[in-house]
């Protein structure tokens, strides 16, 4: 007499990967975060000392357009939004809108630094002419290469957004650049208000 066969046991669950990625986003754009607070307190500082002693900040001859620095604030805005949009279409698994939108926020990027430099072409500010323009050339320049890791960061996620490595049950890598962007479009107000508003 034959025993009955013992039912087979059901598949074991995948296990839920970590979420390193995102973890590891989210440390390091608050450490760079609280790197640029840090600069722009000293930038606010050393200001405030300089006009005290000496009644000006900015040497003679410098200006600071407030049009490019504006221009590149509504840029940073749009990337915002053209961001979202790429991880909403990833999370819905469409691939052509995700590449799309995260093309369109890199363009954005690319144009919020061609905005920087054609500011600092149009400012007539020295680096050896005053601790104010040794200020400005690096808050302003340390946020173009932020800008600039962003764009590269979006980029891997875009390559393998559309090689399939995330879909809408796993959109980690896409959301991770998403947030190291945002936070460098927060950095720029900052720099925005405490640089090209309040001079």
């Amino acid at each position: 007499m034959a025993l009955p066969a013992i039912p087979a046991a059901p598949p074991a669950r995948r296990p839920t990967r970590p979420r390193i990625t995102l973890v590891g986003t989210a440390l390091a754009s608050a450490g760079t975060f609280m790197a640029f607070a840090s600069l722009i307190g000293v930038y606010l500082a050393v200001r405030s000392q300089t006009i005290a002693r000496s009644g000006i900040w900015f040497p003679k001859g410098t200006t600071i357009p407030l049009t490019p620095a504006n221009i590149t604030l509504f840029t940073f805005a749009l990337s915002i939004v053209s961001m979202q949009w790429a991880v909403h279409a990833v999370g819905r698994g469409d691939h052509q809108h995700a590449g799309m939108a995260l093309l369109l926020t890199l363009l954005f990027g690319a144009s919020t630094i061609n905005a920087t430099s054609f500011l600092w072409s149009q400012m007539g500010l020295s680096v050896r002419s005053s601790a104010a323009g040794v200020l400005v050339y690096v808050i302003t320049g340390a946020h173009v290469a932020m800008t600039v890791a962003a764009m590269v960061y979006a980029a891997v996620m875009t390559f393998r957004t559309l090689g399939g490595d995330y879909t809408g049950r796993d959109r980690e890598g896409i959301a991770a650049a998403a947030l190291f962007w945002y936070v460098t479009c927060a950095v720029y107000v900052l720099v925005w208000y405490a640089i090209y508003v309040t001079k």
